[in-house]
């Protein structure tokens, strides 16, 4: 699997995912937090930031240098891929840390609600000669004590072959490689689709600048998006993986977990299969 670069513009995939964010989420500032809670959290906030500038002796010039890049974070519509790359990890953690099913990780700026529904057994739609290597992704829904969920939702969205994403990159079309799919009455599911590029998050934005002057790096590994849902239960958001896959170790979002990485095999058919599981926590 060889690594690809972005073609779509930090500022279009940033805007766009701004715009998703702020028509499809319903978290808005300030929503749901009383004044105790903001201001705990915010002079906290703060009082870290004051504790780095002391102890690193801040420079003006370093400080209007942060000043000048957060506001091109705005004007580049990078504040959604910001936070998810670099932030939403730890929230993620935080918010699953009771859980005794699957692993989850973080949903990232590229979901898209409303993805064509689809039969247990279908191929999540794609382009004529789709680019990458089939995959025959299959699996069961259960709860924890192991009994199946039936009609249990698996909504899918990946990258294609040079790493772009349909709805945030021009010239794909809008539902390439995502889906809904409905599991059977044993909760089960086969999924065809082809195996997803690693790829750089946006580079010629605000973003990219951050990680040219970190000296870090801008990729993140092959991997599929799901989100899966049943009712009486926690929906679970995760990402899956490729065992050898580049960027595994290294993560730019730190989203990774061993128990999200995937062992394809060769499939009669052609192409790789693999199968993995999803257990999902009642709700309390």
């Amino acid at each position: 699997m060889t690594d690809t670069t972005l073609n779509a513009t930090a500022a279009a995939s940033g805007a766009s995912a701004t715009e998703r964010f702020l028509t499809d989420k319903t978290a808005r500032p300030g929503g749901g937090t009383d004044t105790a809670r903001v201001n705990t959290l915010a002079t906290e906030v703060l009082t870290a930031v004051h504790d780095v500038i002391r102890r690193h002796q801040v420079t003006y010039d370093e400080y209007n240098a942060l000043k000048s890049w957060l506001i091109a974070v705005g004007q580049d519509g990078e504040w959604p891929l910001f936070l998810d790359v670099w932030v939403e990890h730890v929230v993620e953690e935080v918010a699953a840390a009771d859980r005794h099913g699957s692993k989850g990780t973080i949903e990232g700026p590229y979901y898209a609600p409303g993805a064509p529904a689809l039969p247990a057994t279908s191929t999540l739609p794609m382009r004529e000669n789709e680019a990458g290597t089939p995959l025959l992704f299959q699996g069961q829904v259960t709860g924890v004590s192991g009994e199946p969920l039936a009609g249990a939702l698996l909504e899918m969205w990946q990258a294609d072959a040079e790493g772009l994403y349909a709805q945030f990159a021009p010239g794909i079309p809008e539902w390439n490689l995502r889906g809904s799919v409905v599991a059977d009455a044993e909760g089960r599911f086969a999924v065809t689709t082809i195996q997803p590029a690693p790829y750089q998050i946006p580079t010629d934005g605000s973003c990219g600048r951050l990680v040219a002057a970190a000296g870090w790096h801008p990729w993140r590994p092959a991997h599929l998006h799901l989100k899966v849902s049943a009712p009486g239960h926690e929906p679970l958001t995760t990402q899956l993986y490729f065992k050898g896959g580049n960027h595994i170790q290294d993560d730019v979002a730190s989203a990774v977990k061993p128990e999200l990485v995937l062992a394809p095999q060769p499939a009669p058919s052609g192409g790789n299969e693999v199968v993995y599981d999803f257990v999902l926590d009642e709700k309390s």
